[in-house]
């Protein structure tokens, strides 16, 4: 049975999950396999171990039911074990999942997402998004001769590769040269790209971002961005990873009529299942491909990157998201939610403190201080009172699982951490209500 999330941060504790944790540290750098998932970015000893979840709910192994939001970083958009999913895998897990030869489910797959995102010619899966934009990067500088890549620099996250993972931070064990060959331009601002492109000129093999962010492309800019694009002679690629299926089924392309020549999906498209695609214009694409008399690009080749099972996900999400509409109940979902977060937070005086961003189907929040900069103290008192209260959030990104139930609960709790909230402004200080240290930015240089 689910046990009662007590009133009292103070008194919410999680044995089984802090032994887990520990266990998790001998044996897994960093505790987990994604860093965004380690303990350092939960309050110090509530970082929940999961056991199982359904729906827009998990269970921890301490026996604690949360509401989940952000579930599996973004991926699972229809919930936990959605049955249309969780079928069409089950019939191919019988049929064998990975052979000496393409499987037919690889040509259905293909077709399935070729008309779910017309603007694409081609498509390669893989198993992860950092596969994909590095073969974009790779196929846009071997198709221009150029070695510069330009990637928006406010967007947090493109590979784990080193010519984006160089420029970060983290940056250790990443030749300088390697670094150099990768310049930023900021988002939304076409004359500073310009700038960025005839500076570097004819070197630049692409721009690389993601379409659109926590704001709306500014009137004009994709389609600038497209005509800059094509008047420098570089390849535009669009990071569909988190745009994709969120915006619309078609991705943020789709939504906003701008096609670029490459772009890359995967989180949503599989809902929690490994699978990641490449997809763009068939003279680009077929470069890696054998239908060519140019010099050959090693594209993406990856022993599982079309198992059946991924790949009869992906074909499942993508029927969901068409029959049922799924994109725009992820809109009103978030639309709910954003609205009943705000209330309580100008209901407790701190609505100019906890802060709601984002398109609705992809809302996360920011926590401010006394003077309005982002705070991770207070974001770790948020996070405890959430927590405590049976919250698991991250963020406050939707799944079409959660019901209205869950919104309202979740706004009750949220009423509740905005209350201490306003004490801790009050006493300028939230450190009595941390219970330990803050939790940490993903990119730092020291652990």
């Amino acid at each position: 049975m689910d046990t009662e999330h007590t009133e009292e941060t103070e008194e919410f504790v999680l044995p089984r999950s802090r032994a887990a944790n520990e266990r998790l540290h001998v044996l897994v750098p960093g505790g987990a396999h994604t860093y965004a998932k380690g303990d350092d970015q939960y309050p110090e000893n509530l970082a929940p171990v999961i056991s199982h979840g359904r729906g827009a709910h998990v269970w921890d192994i301490d026996g604690n039911r949360y509401i989940e939001y952000g579930s599996g970083l973004r991926s699972v958009s229809l919930g936990h074990a959605h049955p249309r999913v969780v079928e069409a895998v089950r019939r191919e897990l019988d049929r064998g999942s990975n052979f000496v030869r393409p499987s037919v489910v690889e040509v259905e797959a293909a077709e399935r997402f070729l008309a779910t995102v017309p603007t694409a010619e081609m498509v390669k899966f893989a198993k992860n998004g950092s596969d994909a934009t590095t073969a974009a990067v790779r196929l846009a500088r071997a198709a221009t001769g150029r070695p510069r890549v330009a990637l928006c620099a406010d967007h947090p996250f493109f590979s784990v590769d080193d010519w984006f993972i160089g420029t970060t931070p983290m940056s250790a064990g990443v030749p300088t040269a390697t670094t150099e060959l990768t310049v930023a331009f900021p988002y939304g601002d076409l004359a500073a790209t310009e700038e960025l492109l005839t500076r570097y000129k004819d070197e630049i093999a692409c721009l690389i971002l993601e379409p659109a962010g926590h704001t709306e492309p500014p009137p004009g800019y994709l389609a600038g961005l497209r005509e800059l694009a094509d008047r420098h002679g570089c390849v535009l690629i669009f990071d569909e990873m988190i745009t994709g299926f969120r915006w619309s089924e078609a991705g943020a392309q789709g939504l906003y009529g701008v096609v670029p020549d490459l772009s890359t999906f995967g989180k949503a498209l599989g809902n929690g299942f490994a699978v990641s695609a490449l997809a763009g214009r068939r003279e680009l694409m077929e470069r890696g491909g054998l239908r060519h008399s140019g010099e050959r690009v090693f594209l993406l080749s990856t022993t599982h990157g079309a198992e059946t099972h991924s790949l009869a996900a992906a074909m499942a999400v993508q029927t969901t998201y068409v029959e049922e509409g799924v994109t725009a109940r992820l809109h009103a979902l978030g639309e709910r939610l954003a609205a009943g977060v705000r209330d309580a937070a100008a209901s407790m005086g701190v609505g100019d403190h906890v802060v709601v961003r984002g398109r609705a189907s992809n809302l996360v929040f920011a926590t401010l201080d006394e003077n309005r900069q982002p705070s991770q103290q207070y974001r770790t008192l948020f996070l405890r009172r959430l927590l405590a209260g049976g919250v698991l959030a991250p963020s406050f990104v939707v799944s079409s699982a959660l019901g209205d139930a869950d919104i309202d609960r979740t706004v009750d709790v949220v009423a509740q951490a905005c209350a201490v909230y306003r004490k801790a402004l009050d006493a300028t200080d939230p450190t009595p209500w941390l219970a330990g240290r803050p939790v940490k930015p993903v990119f730092r240089r020291l652990a």
